[in-house]
């Protein structure tokens, strides 16, 4: 996995979860998101910058291919992992789902990675989270 840097948001952001049950925000400029596919139990990876314009997608890689994780064909396979840098504007959201087959998505940040259960403070399950900007109070 590739680090991802950390530090204060910048510019007045910080990234959020929001949950059924509240939201959760981390200062964060930088943070890798990480998750294993439920049938090919690979994992794949992807490098964030949370900026006033939205998520940024800086990276992408994954560990293999299988059914609906086929790396595009600009990727090179680097170090056992196919990597690429996906060509799409900032988003202001991203909706995570959990299928409950493959475990949950992690967040990485400062050589540590936690599940997002761990980072809201509650069990995810199968719900949804939103990952999105969220303006420092």
């Amino acid at each position: 996995m590739a680090a991802a840097s950390a530090g204060a948001g910048r510019g007045g952001v910080s990234l959020c979860f929001a949950t059924a049950l509240g939201v959760k925000a981390l200062a964060l400029s930088a943070f890798t998101l990480v998750w294993t596919h439920s049938i090919a139990k690979v994992d794949w990876q992807e490098d964030w910058r949370v900026t006033a314009a939205g998520l940024e997608l800086v990276q992408a890689r994954v560990k293999g291919t299988g059914p609906g994780m086929e790396p595009p064909p600009e990727a090179r396979l680097v170090d056992g992992w196919f990597q690429w840098q996906p060509k799409r504007p900032a988003m202001q959201q991203v909706v995570l789902g959990n299928s409950g087959a493959a475990g949950e998505w992690r967040l990485c940040h400062d050589g540590q990675c936690r599940t997002l259960s761990d980072i809201v403070g509650h069990p995810i399950g199968a719900d949804v989270t939103t990952m999105r900007i969220c303006n420092d109070p």
